[in-house]
């Protein structure tokens, strides 16, 4: 029998650390073995108590969240699970600090929520078995340009790309799309995420990113040089329509335990391209996104999936792996070039 995970619960709320240790305390195979109210106790309590993952309060007085993890993860890496307010404001620090090397973020409960912190428990299991990540610091905006590449004088031919990735995924899908050129291939993305977070990511990827990086809409045609990523909320992202494919939101129940759902996507992709698509599954807790990237790769799809090293969870690429919807298993800094050669313009006289 394994070892419980033993957390560290820091916020400057007494109730609040109340309610998240209550929480992670249900999980017999999760242990809260300390609480700290700032960053002075929480540096602290990691020195005397060495904890397996750390929740993390954004906002917290004298030294916030962000300042507090980037000291942890330049001086003594380890698993932290950021705790936000699901505001525009909260999901700008959050995607800072899942940049600077936190392993993911999760809500702080609003009013109507019918179970404060539902996945908690299973974030912390999953962050205490992740690989360590190295401390790379905020990414620093400028002027987006094409990173080079294995693929050079790019000319996009007519597939749809499609990628799906959850734990992780805000890392591994700015290393994805900094590979992509200006005039990329339609692009369609579900990367499990907060409601109020997916259209702050949305603009966060376009500024960093040579193409054109939206929050996709129900109607909105698919494009090249355009990247759509599913709203996180209560509706699904499919792709539709042979004549002019397009985005549509549909309102379904949960698959996968998720809405939006990688393989609600993945399904529609197949069923719509079939063999002018290429499909990518990057990382992420769970198996969400791996029968639809076989459907996909059954229709005729080039398939790719991220590999355990690069992974921050290796649990949706493995999934796949496993059940042969991966075509070709790369890791993370070679999937945009691979995604750009699968996609290219053939030669004439060339399959």
């Amino acid at each position: 029998m394994s070892m419980p995970a033993r957390v560290l619960v820091v916020d400057d709320s007494p109730t609040m650390r109340g309610l998240i240790s209550a929480v992670l305390q249900s999980d017999p195979d999760v242990e809260v073995i300390g609480q700290a109210g700032n960053a002075m106790e929480a540096r602290a309590a990691i020195k005397e108590l060495n904890p397996d993952v750390v929740t993390l309060d954004i906002e917290m007085p004298e030294m916030n969240g962000l300042e507090f993890l980037d000291k942890i993860m330049r001086l003594r890496p380890m698993p932290v699970i950021m705790v936000s307010t699901l505001t525009h404001r909260g999901a700008d620090a959050s995607l800072a600090a899942l940049e600077i090397g936190a392993f993911d973020c999760v809500g702080k409960p609003v009013p109507g929520d019918a179970l404060p912190f539902p996945d908690l428990a299973d974030k912390v299991k999953a962050a205490a078995r992740s690989q360590h990540r190295t401390y790379r610091g905020a990414i620093a905006e400028k002027p987006a340009a094409p990173q080079p590449t294995a693929v050079t004088n790019y000319s996009v031919g007519r597939k749809i790309v499609a990628i799906g990735s959850s734990t992780g995924g805000v890392e591994a899908l700015i290393a994805v799309l900094q590979k992509f050129p200006i005039n990329c291939p339609p692009t369609v993305i579900t990367q499990h995420m907060p409601p109020t977070f997916t259209k702050s990511f949305a603009e966060r990827l376009n500024r960093l990113c040579a193409p054109v990086v939206e929050e996709a809409t129900d109607g909105a045609r698919l494009q090249t040089g355009k990247v759509y990523l599913a709203p996180g909320g209560d509706r699904h992202l499919q792709v539709v329509n042979h004549a002019a494919p397009c985005c549509r939101l549909v309102e379904r129940d949960p698959v996968n335990g998720h809405r939006p759902s990688v393989d609600v996507l993945f399904d529609s992709v197949a069923e719509l391209a079939g063999r002018n698509a290429v499909g990518a599954i990057l990382t992420g807790m769970g198996r969400d996104g791996a029968a639809g990237l076989l459907k996909m790769r059954h229709a005729g799809a080039r398939t790719v999936g991220q590999n355990e090293k690069t992974c921050v969870v290796y649990g949706m690429p493995r999934v796949a792996y496993e059940l042969g919807a991966v075509e070709h298993q790369l890791p993370l800094n070679a999937i945009g070039e691979e995604i750009l050669k699968l996609t290219a313009a053939r030669k004439e006289g060339s399959d």
